[in-house]
């Protein structure tokens, strides 16, 4: 297993154009769990709204994504190393621990869904109960297997699952459409999200995704490929899965992709489906923890931390844990968001010089960044709805995008306040 350059920069002679990115990113986003977003929007507003609240969401979230990408290329480190940078040797370690807990936490989440998924597809399909924890640990050991070897089989697995999986949900859509018609998705709807809502939720079904983007970001070969690869990504990705989900619940009146698929005669390539889907969201997030982990324990292979890191998502899934896990690992996201802010305004307005290997190694903490990653935390978790959060107050109405613009500001303060102490000094 290779080191995948978890610790130092991309070499230029190893980083790839626009495209083969941005099918990474369209990968992850081709996620189940976006499904169930789809569903409620498709059957909370009216059709047209509902479409153009995606896209809308989804521009701005691929604006976030470029933004944050550009400095994992402009480096060529991972969100985590760039946190070093940011935040001091040991206070990236401590930031990092949130990073990594929450994306090995969500893994696991994501396999248990997986996992029920592929259960309800064999019941139905072949009349056969398949134990939970079983589908749970098949899921956890499959996507575990390509985040071990790193971005390159990451980058393999994509670009022959998102063809595959663009075909095969079309052929869901016009089979469905074949059969049901599509009159019901001119249907009146009672409105239960105003169009302000469903562009905030659009944008917080992947928005931490954004927030990592340098771990895929970092081999884009230039910055224009950075840009073009994570907005492209982002704003398919994203958006892709919801605008699916809406179509198909509105014509066929159900709930559950894998039960669709089922009813138009898909049982098999629904399996199919579903394991690709799940395969390339989740290996996504085994390979950032591992990220994570590597600045934590800088003595142990990227690739073993990976493994280990899939493994104890793995074990989450198969104990059952995503069911009674959801609160507390919406409070460790909690602690992402910022992350960004804060290492975007210190890359974009502070000294880039900073951003090396070189001169990298000088504090153990840096304060000032630690304190702005605070308050965008806190500020999360004022506008957060309950039960994990405190809802006092609402800013963008996206907690998640609060946390990141206030970190963003409280340390670019912090930047002209030095800046400016420094002019006097001289």
């Amino acid at each position: 297993m290779n080191n995948d350059f978890a610790r130092e920069p991309v070499p230029q002679q190893e980083r790839k154009h626009w495209f083969t990115i941005s099918l990474v990113w369209i990968a992850v986003g081709i996620d189940l769990s976006a499904v169930i977003f789809g569903v409620e929007l498709g059957s909370g507003m009216a059709f047209g709204d509902a479409l153009i609240s995606v896209l809308i969401g989804s521009g701005i979230l691929g604006f976030l994504a470029a933004f944050c990408a550009y400095v994992g290329t402009a480096t060529g480190f991972s969100t985590s190393m760039i946190s070093r940078f940011t935040f001091g040797i040991s206070g990236a370690k401590f930031v990092s621990f949130f990073m990594a807990v929450a994306l090995l936490g969500w893994f696991g989440v994501q396999t248990g869904f997986f996992a029920e998924n592929a259960s309800a597809i064999f019941q139905h399909s072949f009349h056969v109960d398949v134990p939970l924890p079983l589908l749970a640990a098949f899921g956890g050991i499959l996507m575990t297997s390509t985040a071990i070897y790193g971005y390159k089989a990451i980058e393999k697995l994509s670009a022959w699952a998102v063809p595959l999986l663009l075909i095969l949900i079309f052929l869901t859509i016009g089979l469905a459409i074949n059969q049901y018609g599509t009159e019901a998705l001119s249907a009146p709807v009672d409105n239960v999200f105003t169009m302000g809502m469903a562009i905030s939720l659009a944008i917080s079904v992947f928005i931490t995704g954004a927030v990592i983007s340098p771990d895929i970001s970092r081999w884009a070969k230039t910055k224009k490929d950075a840009i073009l690869a994570s907005f492209t990504g982002f704003f398919v990705g994203n958006s892709f899965m919801i605008i699916v989900a809406m179509i198909l619940s509105r014509i066929m009146n159900e709930s559950s992709l894998t039960t669709i698929m089922i009813m138009v005669g898909l049982g098999v390539p629904g399996i199919l489906v579903l394991i690709l889907a799940q395969w390339t969201t989740n290996t996504s997030n085994a390979y950032s923890s591992g990220l994570s982990f590597a600045v934590i324990f800088t003595k142990v292979n990227k690739g073993l931390l990976t493994l280990i890191a899939g493994g104890l998502g793995s074990l989450l899934a198969v104990l059952g844990i995503y069911d009674n896990f959801i609160d507390f690992l919406t409070i460790m996201s909690m602690f992402i968001t910022p992350i960004a802010g804060v290492y975007t305004a210190s890359y974009y307005f502070g000294k880039q010089k900073y951003f090396t290997v070189a001169v990298g190694q000088d504090k153990n903490f840096k304060l000032l960044p630690l304190l702005a990653w605070f308050l965008g935390a806190v500020v999360n978790w004022l506008t957060s709805p309950g039960p994990v959060g405190l809802e006092l107050f609402e800013f963008t109405t996206i907690p998640a995008l609060d946390s990141f613009i206030i970190a963003f500001i409280a340390q670019l303060i912090f930047i002209l306040i030095i800046k400016v102490n420094e002019q006097k000094g001289r």
